[in-house]
Protein backbone atom coordinates (compact mmCIF):
# COMPACT_ATOMS: atom_id res chain seq x y z
CA UNK A 1 0.00 0.00 0.00
CA UNK A 2 1.56 3.11 -0.72
CA UNK A 3 0.57 5.77 1.41
CA UNK A 4 -0.23 9.26 -0.47
CA UNK A 5 -0.68 13.06 2.06
CA UNK A 6 -2.39 15.83 -0.24
CA UNK A 7 -1.58 19.45 0.22
CA UNK A 8 -3.65 21.82 -1.80
CA UNK A 9 -5.42 24.72 -0.91
CA UNK A 10 -8.01 24.34 -3.55
CA UNK A 11 -10.63 22.33 -2.81
CA UNK A 12 -11.59 21.61 -6.02
CA UNK A 13 -8.21 20.42 -7.09
CA UNK A 14 -7.58 18.18 -3.70
CA UNK A 15 -11.04 16.30 -4.08
CA UNK A 16 -10.25 15.56 -7.93
CA UNK A 17 -6.78 14.10 -6.59
CA UNK A 18 -8.30 12.29 -3.94
CA UNK A 19 -10.88 10.74 -6.93
CA UNK A 20 -8.62 9.93 -9.12
CA UNK A 21 -6.23 8.50 -5.99
CA UNK A 22 -9.32 6.51 -5.21
CA UNK A 23 -9.61 4.35 -8.19
CA UNK A 24 -6.52 2.81 -7.37
CA UNK A 25 -6.31 -0.16 -5.05
CA UNK A 26 -2.79 0.12 -4.04
CA UNK A 27 -3.04 3.85 -2.60
CA UNK A 28 -3.92 5.20 0.54
CA UNK A 29 -4.77 8.83 1.28
CA UNK A 30 -3.57 8.99 4.75
CA UNK A 31 -3.50 12.76 5.47
CA UNK A 32 -4.45 16.12 3.57
CA UNK A 33 -4.61 19.43 4.27
CA UNK A 34 -5.26 23.35 2.36
CA UNK A 35 -2.88 24.75 4.79
CA UNK A 36 1.03 25.04 4.38
CA UNK A 37 1.84 24.93 8.02
CA UNK A 38 0.55 21.78 8.67
CA UNK A 39 2.14 19.73 6.35
CA UNK A 40 5.31 18.76 8.49
CA UNK A 41 3.31 17.70 11.66
CA UNK A 42 1.08 15.82 9.40
CA UNK A 43 3.56 14.23 7.38
CA UNK A 44 5.49 12.99 10.92
CA UNK A 45 2.45 11.94 12.06
CA UNK A 46 1.06 9.88 9.47
CA UNK A 47 4.51 8.91 7.53
CA UNK A 48 3.55 8.82 3.98
CA UNK A 49 5.08 7.45 1.31
CA UNK A 50 4.59 10.22 -0.77
CA UNK A 51 3.64 13.86 -0.85
CA UNK A 52 2.07 15.84 -3.44
CA UNK A 53 2.63 19.82 -3.10
CA UNK A 54 0.61 22.74 -4.32
CA UNK A 55 4.40 24.81 -4.32
CA UNK A 56 2.08 28.01 -4.64
CA UNK A 57 -0.11 27.62 -1.68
Amino acid sequence: MIRVLIAEDQAMVRGALKALLAMEGDIEIVAETDRADQILALASQTKPDVALLDIEM
